[in-house]
């Protein structure tokens, strides 16, 4: 078994997560919802794991992610991916919206606070599946390299970040596509995405931008875990020998 990680407070979980986001946000552009997915996956993590060794199996890895992706979509991914893809198609159709702040002002005029849950089941799915397969596939190719005794390093972090990436982009992108359908300006609901896109271009057409999508997530998984590593390990050693946390001399 792998031996247990020294513990991560959720403030630097919160930090690091934040900064690794914002290095992610030239590809993804995302920086508090990376913040808000680390936090919550440590918690979670540390809730999960095991009383005695603190591992998690590679099934409570998965899980952990998977709770993390709900608590992410309720609190920060669905509504700003809501204003978000309402903007961009409004763009391109009726052009209402002048900023963001108007698009929520219409949107919540129109439709009240629900309106900027539109699409909340299918990002939720995204989001579950999504974190499940980033972090759980992240943390257990981590767990499977400690327990061989490879050291971790900036390549092993972004080699792990970039399998990561991959797997949850094969896994979600059905997901995701659902979601940009029911998301858009006119705000479908999920059972009209799905029918709209099955009918539009059959099975296929739910990983539909794969490669496309790939070839953004592999390197910003890749950046996104090298970075969250790099800072946590940073943090943690700035903590561990401030004078607040210092033992005193025997």
């Amino acid at each position: 078994m792998p031996a247990q990680e020294g513990s991560t407070s959720p403030l630097v979980s919160l930090i690091a997560g934040g900064v690794a986001g914002g290095v992610e946000a030239t590809v993804t552009g995302s920086i508090a919802k990376d913040g808000v997915r680390f936090v919550t996956f440590d918690a979670i993590k540390k809730a999960f794991a095991d009383p005695e060794t603190g591992a998690l199996s590679p099934i409570r890895n998965l899980l952990a992610g998977m709770c993390t992706g709900v608590v992410a979509s309720t609190f920060a991914v669905t509504p700003t991916e809501r204003i978000k893809t309402a903007l961009i198609d409004d763009a391109r159709t009726s052009k209402r919206f002048h900023s963001s702040f108007h698009a929520i002002r219409a949107i919540y005029q129109g439709h009240g606070l629900l309106g900027l849950y539109h699409g909340y089941v299918g990002t939720t799915l995204k989001q579950a599946g999504a974190t499940a397969f980033r972090m759980g596939t992240y943390n257990i190719l981590k767990d499977f390299e400690r327990s061989r005794d490879i050291t971790q390093s900036t390549l092993t972090n972004f080699a792990n970040g970039a399998i990561a990436g991959t797997v949850t982009t094969l896994a979600t992108q059905p997901f995701d596509t659902i979601k940009t359908r029911s998301q858009s300006a006119k705000g479908a609901s999920t059972v009209d995405a799905f029918r709209s896109v099955l009918f539009d271009d059959g099975v296929k057409g739910f990983w539909r931008g794969t490669t496309m999508r790939l070839g953004r997530t592999v390197f910003s998984g890749g950046i996104l875990f090298t970075v969250y590593e790099q800072v946590t390990a940073l943090l943690n050693r700035r903590f561990n020998d401030s004078p607040a946390t210092a033992k005193p001399a025997t």
